[in-house]
């Protein structure tokens, strides 16, 4: 077990890194963004979105009961919230009930 100094210790080193790896990219680009940083801010959030629908989706079995309908009317649901009030919390917390739903209920 760790006593409450050492614990202490632990936190604020990792805060200080943590704190520093989050400051350090302002720092060293005040002047100007490399046009590959820049090149990377545009096309990770629809990488990241794609690696995390992949993600969820990887254990769907179309082969056994329910055939993966919850999923199917879930990832509808988050596109069509998603495409009518162009809202990312809206649609993730719409497709996360919709999918409670009916895996809790329905199914």
């Amino acid at each position: 077990m760790i006593d409450t100094s050492k614990a202490f210790l632990l936190i604020t080193v990792m805060s200080a890194v943590t704190m520093l790896l989050r400051f350090l990219p302002f720092v060293l680009f005040s002047k100007s963004t490399p046009k590959p940083v820049l090149y990377l801010g545009e096309v990770l959030p629809y990488s990241i979105m794609a690696m995390l629908v992949v993600y969820c989706l990887r254990n769907t079995s179309v082969l056994e009961t329910p055939h993966g309908l919850p999923e199917a009317v879930s990832v509808t649901a988050v596109v069509l919230l998603h495409k009518w009030r162009h809202n990312t919390l809206l649609s993730i917390l719409g497709g996360t009930f919709c999918y409670m739903v009916f895996v809790q209920i329905i199914v």
